[in-house]
């Protein structure tokens, strides 16, 4: 099991769990509408780290983004397996085929 896919069953994991002790507990509590806020903070800064080219910086906020996206992935009971999947179904496709089938 990979890194991202411990955190993913951590993150599901605290799913009604108690929010006073656990931050994911207590974002997932918040709602999917503010599990969604809170990945769009972290992606735009990551964008930011990404336009200054801090290597280390931005590897730190890219965690942040993957952990969030899990957060709000959680929210709407969408797995990692489930995102993994299409990956894997779009695998072998151009981008520009994808996109076109859209």
């Amino acid at each position: 099991m990979t890194a991202l896919e411990r955190l993913a069953v951590t993150v599901a994991s605290r799913k009604g769990a108690d929010p006073d002790t656990s931050w994911t507990a207590k974002l997932l509590a918040k709602g999917p509408e503010k599990c969604a806020e809170k990945f769009g903070e972290e992606a735009v800064e990551a964008i930011i780290e990404a336009v200054k080219g801090d290597r280390a910086k931005l590897t730190a906020e890219a965690a942040d983004v993957l952990y969030h996206l899990l957060v709000m992935l959680t929210a709407r009971d969408v797995t990692l397996a489930e995102v993994l999947a299409e990956l894997e179904r779009r695998e072998g496709t151009s981008g520009i085929e994808e996109k076109a089938r859209r």
